[in-house]
């Protein structure tokens, strides 16, 4: 498995209880390897004709303001080469790869590393991850220091410590799509009243089981359904189970 400080942390990261406790364990694995950036991606609802609405999405990543406001507010993330490697690939990828590649891009694959290469982020690796659902898509993308760092640097630490970073950032990946997404938190008595309808029950009954009035459960339904950004209950049910947000009883 490696070292005993790869087991203590996978350890601690088995045993968060949190998105954010699961981030800062793997961020401080990470850095500690020698890297110095880094940036999770992970959709459920990325499609054939594209990654949907932005807040369904969970990005954590210690890169500045400035560079995440062009990368994701701008929407470039959507077009960037190494998500597109990662929509169709498993594994692990150099990020020289892009070089090799650079005159095959489209013109907006092309924009997007050029956006990069003018912010200095050009060395590192992506992780793509394994998932069982088509339209599920997780990737990490792992950079030395902007403008300082070399292809060559993070090549050596990769040869070095590639491995144990790998299975570090799975076993988080797989903590973290296990776990209620941060985006879009519904109430509890809104996962609970998307529980009982989600089992069949009536609005009626959902009232009665949990002593509310009628007009009490539709309130919380149509709240559900604003947070969630969708039109009906019975999306708003699949949704929610989507983003482990389920309340179970």
């Amino acid at each position: 498995m490696g070292d005993g400080t790869t087991e203590e942390k996978l350890h601690s990261i088995l045993d968060a209880t949190t998105v954010q406790d699961v981030w800062e364990r793997t961020l401080d694995f990470v850095l500690e390897a020698g890297f110095t950036h880094i940036l999770y991606g992970f959709t459920r609802f990325h499609s054939d004709s594209g990654f949907g609405d932005d807040n369904d999405h969970l990005f954590l990543t210690n890169f500045g303001a400035d560079y995440m406001k062009g990368y994701f507010l701008e929407g470039r993330y959507r077009n960037g080469p190494m998500v597109h490697w990662a929509l169709t690939n498993v594994g692990t990828c150099s990020w020289s790869w892009i070089n090799e590649n650079f005159d095959n891009f489209t013109a907006q694959e092309r924009e997007v590393s050029l956006y990069n290469r003018s912010l200095g982020v050009t060395s590192g690796y992506t992780i793509a991850f394994q998932n069982a659902l088509k339209r599920a898509k997780g990737a990490v993308g792992i950079s030395v220091q902007p403008f300082v760092g070399t292809q060559a640097d993070a090549d050596a630490i990769w040869a070095e410590k590639g491995r144990d970073i790998e299975l570090v950032c799975g076993v988080a990946h797989l903590k973290i799509i296990t776990m209620p997404m941060p985006q879009r938190i519904l109430t509890s008595r809104q996962r609970e009243v998307l529980e009982w309808i989600g089992d069949g029950k009536t609005v009626a009954d959902t009232a009665q089981i949990l002593g509310l009035n009628k007009a009490t459960v539709e309130k919380h339904l149509r709240l559900a359904r604003e947070s969630l950004g969708v039109d009906t209950t019975a999306q708003a049910v699949l949704k929610a189970s989507f983003h482990n947000q389920m309340f179970t009883v």
